[in-house]
Order: structure tokens, then sequence, then C-alpha cells
């Protein structure tokens, strides 16, 4: 059985966003305007956020719902008590992955942008594209993006 964290409410309180989370009367705003939920109905913010009051940590940083969270504001607009839902989502999965959760499909991007220097492909055509429109190609300095991964920690999530 996992341990509650009576703690959690007040690390995701003293980082930017999360200030207001104990304002969250669980209303249920947030999940009825988020456009996330309209696709799958197992996505459910005001339950993150009340799991995350209750002090259910693990449950919380390994949840798959908390990294579909599009950052649309959709949900902030709308509350009533204006906790900044979209960006307590962020304080969420950020202390999630200093603990050492962090969704596989960030890992893959992580590994491509690490290999490639970009979040997608670049073919001849898009440099074709620059050059015609009197750009110049698009350099990749892999070096550059390597020093990024050490400074900013990412290494340590992707596999060896």
């Amino acid at each position: 059985m996992n341990e509650l964290d009576s703690n959690l409410k007040y690390e995701i309180a003293k980082r930017p966003g999360g200030e207001k989370i104990k304002n969250c009367f669980s209303c249920g705003t947030c999940t009825a305007s988020c456009p996330v939920r309209k696709i799958d109905e197992k996505f459910n913010p005001r339950q993150i956020i009340r799991m995350a009051l209750l002090g259910m940590k693990e449950k919380v940083f390994k949840s798959d719902f908390v990294w579909l969270c599009t950052a649309c504001y959709s949900c902030q607009e709308r509350c009533p008590q204006d906790v900044m839902i979209s960006d307590l989502m962020a304080v969420i999965k950020n202390l999630a992955t200093e603990a050492g959760y962090i969704h596989p499909s960030y890992v893959q991007i992580a590994e491509f942008v690490k290999a490639s220097g970009r979040v997608y492909v670049l073919e001849d055509f898009d440099n074709k594209k620059r050059e015609k429109a009197g750009l110049p190609s698009l350099p990749i300095k892999l070096e550059d993006v390597g020093k990024i991964f050490e400074m900013s920690g990412l290494n340590k999530f992707l596999k060896k």
C-alpha cells in the first residue's frame, strides 16, 4: 500500500503556480472545461488535485494523466477559486521529474533531441524551403545539445 505524504500540498504550494492548490474545493469546473477530458473520460484534473491534496504522492507522480495536460489554460480561466490549474500541473510534472518519475514518451522525445538536435527530422526539403525564402540552412550543433542535456540534468533520464 502506498504511504500518504501530508507535505505534498505544501511542496506544491511553495512552487510558482502551485500557491493556490489549497483553495480548490473540488467543484469540477476544471474537469468540465478540459478538452483532453472530451477525448479521454479518465482524465480528471479535479481528481489529480484532490489526490495531491490528500498526499497520494506516488499515485500522482506515477499517473499518466498528469502528463496529458496540454496547458491550454481552459480550466485555469474558469476556476472559481483562481487555482492556477495548468501551472499546477506543470509544478506536479516538475516535482515528479525531480523524484525520478518521467513519462516514457518524454524520455523518447529527449533521446531523439539529443541524437538529432531537433524535435523532428530535418529533411533536405526544409533547408530548400529556407534557401528559397532567403534564409540560411539550419545547422545542427550536437555538442551544444549535449551541453544543455548535461547542465539541465536530462542525461539521468536517458537510456545508457
